[in-house]
């Protein structure tokens, strides 16, 4: 068994290390999100749980980095990563471009003889239904006015210049990132996935959200929200009771 090396990984925060947990949760943020965005995440689910939250480059303590605008490449960088952390079953949750995300580090993870116990897509179409969006060529203007309209930022933050050059090229580079993005035809998991959406999401109808079910063979579920892109701001109770839900119920 591999012992993981808490604290050591400039991807991985662990706020409420959770030792005794059965299962372990990687949470992967949205465009221009961050790792604390799932503290409460966190603190919700510990000790029943051990939750990891994923650091982007670009960001917070990692802003210095240069951010990677390519889901492939995130997903092959964050994988070596997360190895260290499979020593027990391993879930994985994704919010948006996260969900995304998720998809594909749970392939690679299958690939090398780890299967997630579960697949957690949030507020994202499936990887299949393609979308032509341009929304990072826009302007900083127009990038500001998009993440404003999603409510997925602090909007008293994007009103201070300072931080808006801060933020916005981990805006933009997750935008890109999302956006370009391509799924190859024919890949699937066995990994179970579990999709929540709102009702009311521009970025996800519920059907694009009911489409995840062709992505596994492991079985598939919807969960359908009052909200927008970011329900789970409104809805983070009940989300996390059914990610509680399933986790107990695997481990």
């Amino acid at each position: 068994m591999t012992a993981h090396p808490t604290g050591t990984s400039l991807w991985i925060r662990q706020f409420h290390p959770a030792p005794t947990a059965a299962t372990r949760l990687v949470c992967l943020p949205h465009a221009g999100g961050s790792a604390s965005y799932y503290f409460p995440v966190s603190k919700a689910l510990s000790p029943t749980v051990d939750v990891l939250a994923v650091q982007y480059p670009g960001r917070q303590d990692r802003r210095n980095e240069k951010c990677i605008d390519n889901i492939a490449e995130l997903a092959d960088a964050l994988v070596p990563e997360l190895l260290p952390y499979t020593d027990k079953p391993v879930a994985l949750f994704g919010h948006s471009m996260g969900a995304t995300l998720s998809f594909e580090v749970a392939l690679r993870l299958e690939q090398k003889g780890v299967q997630p116990v579960a697949l957690f897509a949030s507020g994202r179409r499936a990887p299949s239904c393609h979308r032509d969006e341009t929304v990072h060529l826009r302007d900083d203007d127009g990038l500001i006015a998009e993440v404003k309209g999603l409510s997925g930022t602090d909007t008293s933050l994007l009103g201070d210049d300072e931080i808006l050059r801060m933020v916005l090229p981990a805006i933009r580079s997750d935008y890109k990132a999302a956006e370009t993005y391509r799924y190859a035809p024919g890949l699937r998991l066995a990994t179970p996935i579990h999709a929540h959406v709102g009702d009311n999401d521009p970025k996800a109808t519920v059907e694009e959200a009911r489409a995840w079910g062709e992505h596994t063979t492991g079985g598939f579920d919807l969960q359908v929200y009052s909200g927008g892109h970011f329900y789970l701001n409104d809805q983070a109770p009940r989300v996390i009771a059914s990610i509680r839900d399933v986790l107990t119920a695997k481990s």
